[in-house]
């Protein structure tokens, strides 16, 4: 790739100033690639997190148990009343430091890295939000639904998982969509902890060239492109799975 796209990226630098150096210095180009790769990760698993916690939030808020209740309600109130990058750096600087490291021979490591921590911290964020999508589509259910569910001996489990949760999410998915879009973009705070997804190795690559307006430019086109194609997807999964009389 670097073959073909090179030589291009390095006349255009010759010839106008304009320093794209990571896609014609194999270096730059691998740290590039790296950083990509990292924010793809970054998102995918944020978002598979928060959608997990979502569900099984949802289902906590209906809980038998009063203490289960609170804790949740607790849960959601703080995670969604505070600002992510702060709850980043509270993950990674404040329980990080009371997690054990491990001996990598001659020096210490943390047992969770700031990838993991980034994980943890933004998915539980979006999890917050997640809850309450999922809650007030559970409460959309129509009541003659669990009726007909019980009629049929279906335990509270089983009615949740094969019935009302089903019917939940599909009427959840336009608020889900825009939620899980916004968290997308906010994986990039990740930076602050130096985990080494898109922003921070950009930011390292301009630092070293002083190119800022072109990895600013190719920074934002990035995620012009990431986050459009989610939303692409997560419309396209609104449309197919909607059905008609619900959440219409």
């Amino acid at each position: 790739m670097l073959d073909i796209i090179g030589p291009f990226f390095r006349r255009l630098h010759e010839t106008t100033g304009l320093n794209f150096n990571v896609f014609y210095d194999r270096y730059e180009y691998d740290r590039f690639l790296t950083g990509a790769s990292n924010s793809l990760q970054l998102i995918f698993w944020t978002l598979l997190l928060s959608l997990v916690i979502g569900v099984l939030g949802a289902w906590a808020q209906n809980a038998r148990s009063r203490v289960v209740r609170v804790v949740m309600g607790a849960y959601i109130q703080a995670f969604r009343n505070t600002p992510p990058m702060i709850q980043l750096l509270f993950f990674f600087f404040g329980l990080g430091t009371l997690t054990p490291t491990v001996d990598m021979g001659g020096y210490s490591q943390p047992l969770i890295s700031s990838y993991a921590w980034a994980i943890i911290s933004l998915g539980i964020f979006g999890g917050a939000f997640n809850v309450e999508i999922f809650r007030s589509g559970l409460e959309a259910v129509p009541e003659s639904t669990l009726d007909a569910a019980e009629s049929l001996c279906f335990s509270r489990w089983q009615t949740y998982l094969y019935v009302t949760l089903p019917l939940a999410v599909r009427i959840s998915l336009p608020a889900l969509t825009n939620n899980l879009v916004s968290l997308a973009k906010t994986t990039s705070l990740a930076y602050v902890i130096a985990v080494p997804e898109m922003t921070y190795v950009l930011n390292q690559v301009w630092s070293d060239n002083v190119n800022v307006p072109e990895m600013m430019l190719l920074l934002f086109l990035f995620y012009i492109v990431v986050v459009t194609a989610l939303a692409s997807v997560l419309h396209f999964i609104e449309r197919r799975a909607a059905l008609p009389g619900y959440g219409q």
